[in-house]
């Protein structure tokens, strides 16, 4: 299933705030210093044209009008007022989404049921790190990812574009994936029957399928498991890095996460498009935690979910 999540738009806020900041301070240091000067020297000329002896309400009409004239020499051209104009807000916004928090669109159905296709979520930028923008250089280290988590990453075979999925495999893990059943560590994943799901795929088909709880560790999540789909196709799996770590046959697959990289799957288990097809993600790939749900223009009630 088609994944990604977003265009680049961080790298278009990026150039917008260079260039509406360079305009600020261009204004700031030269172009804003001339206007100053020329309106001193329209008042300056105005007040030397001005009559002494005028009347006290000729008095009032000659400053008004030296007011005009010395507003209309203050007055920035477009050019220069629209990005003065837009750079604070510009920078705010790319503070935030860099930084604090980004939201995304969902735009397939491969984290079914946990998220559907038009989910408006908030990712949070910090909880792994501190990473520079569009670089995503790691600058100061917090959280790591834990099982469990649904984590956004730039996807390894083309990192200009965005993935969600959940982590299943943290640096060291050994993952399988065998007859429907996930075992990490040799501990297999608890499994509870949660009853039938229905939902439309992108072509408008509707697919039966059964949901399930399932549990890694000390998180509870609901994933969706199809019978009648191999458990691992193994045409699709491409080469990829530490691709020696993987095994796999008709029943599933066994892979040991490498150090630094994350083992991540959908919760529509069966279709979708994750690391037993393209393998592990790289630490510097990771985006960030998706932990809200903020809008469903179809699904009002899911506005202020949180993912789990």
């Amino acid at each position: 299933m088609w994944d990604s999540l977003s265009f680049n738009f961080p790298l278009i806020l990026f150039v917008l705030t260079v260039l509406t900041g360079l305009v600020y301070l261009a204004d700031i240091l030269v172009f804003r210093r001339r206007r100053e000067a020329r309106a001193k020297a329209a008042t300056d000329a105005f007040n030397a044209q001005i009559v002494q002896s005028l009347t006290p309400e000729q008095n009032e009409l000659a400053r008004a009008k030296r007011d005009e004239v010395r507003e209309s020499q203050l007055r920035a051209p477009w050019w220069i007022e629209y990005p003065v104009s837009f750079f604070p807000v510009i920078l705010i916004v790319f503070g935030l989404r860099s930084f604090l928090v980004e939201p995304f669109k969902i735009p397939s159905g491969s984290m079914l049921p946990t998220l559907l296709m038009g989910d408006f979520i908030l990712v949070n930028k910090y909880t792994y790190g501190i990473r520079l923008p569009i670089v995503n250089h790691k600058v100061m280290s917090l959280n790591q990812p834990r099982r469990g988590d649904v984590m956004v990453f730039r996807f390894p075979e083309n990192p200009s574009l965005d993935y969600i999925k959940r982590v299943i495999g943290t640096p060291g893990d050994t993952v399988e994936y065998v007859d429907k059943r996930l075992t990490v560590n040799g501990i297999p994943a608890k499994l509870e029957a949660a009853g039938g799901y229905t939902y439309v795929e992108r072509n408008l088909e509707f697919v039966s399928t059964q949901r399930y709880q399932e549990s890694l560790d000390d998180k509870s999540h609901a994933i969706l498991v199809h019978q009648e789909i191999p458990a691992v196709r193994l045409e699709g799996v491409r080469q990829f890095q530490f691709r020696d770590n993987c095994v796999y046959n008709e029943r599933g697959f066994t892979c040991k996460v490498p150090d630094g990289h994350y083992f991540m799957m959908g919760d529509n288990r069966d279709n979708s498009e994750d690391s037993r097809y393209w393998g592990f993600v790289p630490d510097r790939n990771i985006v960030g935690k998706a932990f809200l749900i903020w809008w469903n223009f179809d699904e009002l009630k899911r506005i202020g979910s949180s993912i789990n």
